[in-house]
């Protein structure tokens, strides 16, 4: 039986949990910005957390959880890939080597392959993805009525489906704007800070 409420849920679970900014978002970003290969990556990054929902849901967050291993491995992990990432960032910043947004992504989306291989990297080489998707949707999700599952999970992948392509089709309207060095290097500078910041909670949890 489907819950309107339950679906509301996982929507605005989902939502809460993809849209803070980070390495998948900032790429998703200099994309659309470049112009290159936006549906692509829209829809890669799409299948990956709809799959990743999806296997949470199915008990594969429940594993993990059963499993220190499991779960040290993608908590330090995350804490690694995102502090990596945020110093990227900022080193980008301060040498101010960032050309912007534009000439990142035509050196990294030149085919459709390369295009692909890159977003795949970002989102499924990053361990903190899979704790937002699969460990706690996955943990949230199985923990309702079986009736209502199906619901919480097209929620969760509706909020993806709809972030994803609203940031990546805005960033390119927006390119004119984004594609100015001075604001990539302020976009460059928050989300470094907001890898760092994200490192130190996940080693807190």
């Amino acid at each position: 039986m489907f819950s309107q409420q339950v679906f509301l849920q996982g929507l605005g679970m989902g939502a809460s949990l993809i849209m803070p900014i980070g390495a998948q978002n900032a790429h998703v970003i200099r994309t659309g910005v470049s112009g290159r290969h936006v549906g692509l990556t829209v829809a890669a990054c799409v299948i990956v957390d709809v799959t990743l929902i999806a296997l949470g849901m199915a008990g594969l967050g429940k594993l993990v959880e059963s499993s220190r291993g499991l779960l040290a491995a993608a908590r330090y992990g995350g804490a690694a890939f995102l502090a990596w990432y945020g110093l990227l960032c900022w080193m980008n910043v301060l040498r101010g080597a960032s050309a912007g947004p534009i000439t990142a992504g035509a050196q990294a989306s030149g085919t459709a392959r390369r295009a692909l291989v890159t977003v795949l990297a970002m989102s499924l080489l990053n361990p903190h993805v899979y704790l937002d998707t699969v460990v706690l949707l996955g943990a949230v999700g199985s923990s309702l009525a079986a009736g209502h599952r199906g619901a919480f999970a097209a929620g969760a992948m509706l909020a993806s489906l709809m972030w994803f392509s609203l940031l990546g089709l805005g960033a390119r309207r927006c390119a004119c704007v984004l594609g100015r060095p001075a604001v990539w290097r302020g976009i460059e500078a928050f989300t470094g800070a907001t890898m760092l910041v994200l490192a130190v909670l996940l080693l807190m949890r």
